[in-house]
């Protein structure tokens, strides 16, 4: 039997794994401290350097791009209250933790760690492009992770964006959207990102298509698929996890200290601002 046992591919542990994604949600962008704010939750962790120089500014209170269905938020009572509960997570946890990191490291060091991370991320975005046919894109992803990977130790510094060796980025909720999968209802959920549901659909999608989650420190179990840390050692890899997680999102958190205080101090409707600007963030980046 290929499967361990009904369920076990989505464990315990990967159901945390997701919930404790919210870097992307409580986190303003990568860009560093010294660029244009962006509402929050707009940005999925991950560098802005494979953005493209044709990246539109996104105007939060324009409306989505695309039909009806783009901007469809038939449960916004429920999000806005989700969303009003993220934010004093992010007021009275997060921040505060962020600040004592900053403090202590150096913005070079924060810029690093986060190209780490972005680096990791690179069998998702590689299998994205291959899927949408995006074979340059590829390509591309291969060379960036080839050198950052190498020259670059380990991804800390993203000499391949010094280079030119760009490319947008790409994930799975993109991929469904490819092939015509219409984005649903917006959805928020405790301390994650904003979704559309073809979204969420994606960002689980993405944690399968990422072979540290299998291969490395797997929270997928399948037998006969060996691992760096082994399936019975269920601690460690929660432990490894987790951690990698949480220090994930206070570095994106500390390295945005200075966009998530303005935009919250210069938006009234928050909600909105990040709805829209995340509905046209998306819809964009399926059109590309």
């Amino acid at each position: 039997m290929l499967v361990k046992e009904a369920g076990v591919m989505i464990s315990v542990r990967l159901l945390v794994f997701c919930l404790l994604g919210f870097a992307m949600a409580l986190a303003t962008g990568c860009a560093g401290k010294t660029g244009k704010a962006q509402p929050p939750g707009l940005s999925d962790a991950r560098p802005v350097t494979n953005q493209t120089p044709a990246d539109e500014p996104i105007d939060p209170f324009a409306e989505p791009y695309g039909d009806a269905d783009d901007e469809y938020d038939p449960w916004e009572p429920v999000n806005a209250n989700i969303f009003a509960f993220n934010l004093k997570v992010d007021r009275y946890v997060l921040k505060p933790v962020a600040k004592g990191y900053d403090y202590i490291l150096p913005d070079v060091v924060q810029v690093g760690v986060s190209n780490i991370f972005s680096n990791l991320r690179f069998a998702p975005r590689f299998l994205n492009n291959v899927f949408q046919g995006k074979l340059k894109g590829a390509g591309i992803e291969v060379g960036r992770f080839l050198i950052n990977s190498t020259v670059g130790l380990a991804g800390f510094f993203d000499l391949a964006t010094k280079i030119n060796l760009v490319t947008p980025e790409e994930d799975f909720g993109q991929t469904l959207g490819f092939y015509g999968v219409k984005p649903g209802p917006y959805l928020v959920l405790p301390l994650l990102q904003p979704f559309t549901v073809r979204d969420f659909v994606g960002y689980v999608g993405d944690v399968f298509l990422n072979p540290i989650n299998w291969l490395v420190v797997p929270i997928i179990e399948v037998d006969d698929v060996p691992s760096v840390i082994e399936h019975k050692n269920r601690m460690t890899t929660s432990i490894i996890q987790l951690g990698a997680r949480v220090g994930e999102i206070v570095n994106e958190r500390s390295r945005n200290l200075q966009k998530y205080q303005g935009v919250e101090e210069a938006t009234l409707d928050l909600y909105t601002a990040v709805r829209n600007a995340y509905l046209q963030k998306r819809a964009q980046a399926v059109r590309e």
